[in-house]
């Protein structure tokens, strides 16, 4: 059984959504939950990040496109990944896109101090100030890059798909979103609204 290390309002919900259209069995263990669960994470990944996924045969994955590819490539049935080359390379450029420019922001404007030398406020301010910025223009970028590539109500959301919905949700980019990208913004409130991807999104966002 594939058993993903996570906690409430994380990344982990990307991979637990991706995990339920690919309809098989697995464990959730919250990070957070105690000591002994966070020291067992630390084990399979000294980061100590996650989410990190421990397969059945007791391999670790972690990084959340790579984590994505493998569910879809493992899994094609679920249509993680498109079945044409041509779009599943671009759905793949997708997802390398979202971890490196928009993921990472997360990280920095979250934990300001661990990027700066000297972490006073007026820097920690101005850090988050601009990492914010770049952040919404990232977004902006994807938007006009790969809208063509996403769910349109129509068929079974994507790995892209799921990793935009979870990664927009934080640092103010929805709310960017509707007044910069107001297409893009509706299609990530469809993929909100899937069946399949809508309990887990509102165990980790309850209304």
């Amino acid at each position: 059984m594939y058993q993903l290390y996570g906690h409430k309002n994380s990344g982990a919900a990307a991979i637990e959504a991706a995990l339920e259209l690919c309809e098989i069995p697995y464990r959730f263990i919250d990070a957070q939950a105690s000591l002994e669960a966070a020291q067992t994470l630390e084990k399979l990944n000294p980061l100590k990040q996650i989410p990190t996924l421990q397969l059945p045969d007791g391999s670790i994955l972690t990084e959340s496109a790579a984590i994505l590819i493998h569910l879809g490539l493992t899994f094609p049935q679920s249509k993680l990944l498109p079945k044409l080359p041509a779009e599943r390379d671009q759905a793949i450029r997708g997802l390398v896109y979202i971890v490196s420019n928009c993921y990472p922001a997360i990280g920095i404007i979250d934990y300001p101090e661990r990027w700066l030398v000297k972490a006073d406020e007026s820097s920690r301010q101005n850090l988050m100030a601009g990492t914010r910025g770049r952040l919404h223009r990232s977004w902006e970028v994807f938007a006009d890059q790969f809208s063509g590539e996403l769910y349109l109500g129509d068929e079974t959301p994507g790995a892209l798909d799921v990793l935009a919905a979870v990664i927009t949700r934080w640092a103010g980019s929805r709310e960017h979103l509707r007044s910069a990208r107001p297409g893009f913004s509706a299609w990530l409130e469809r993929i909100d609204r899937h069946p399949t991807l809508a309990p887990v999104f509102a165990r980790h966002w309850p209304a």
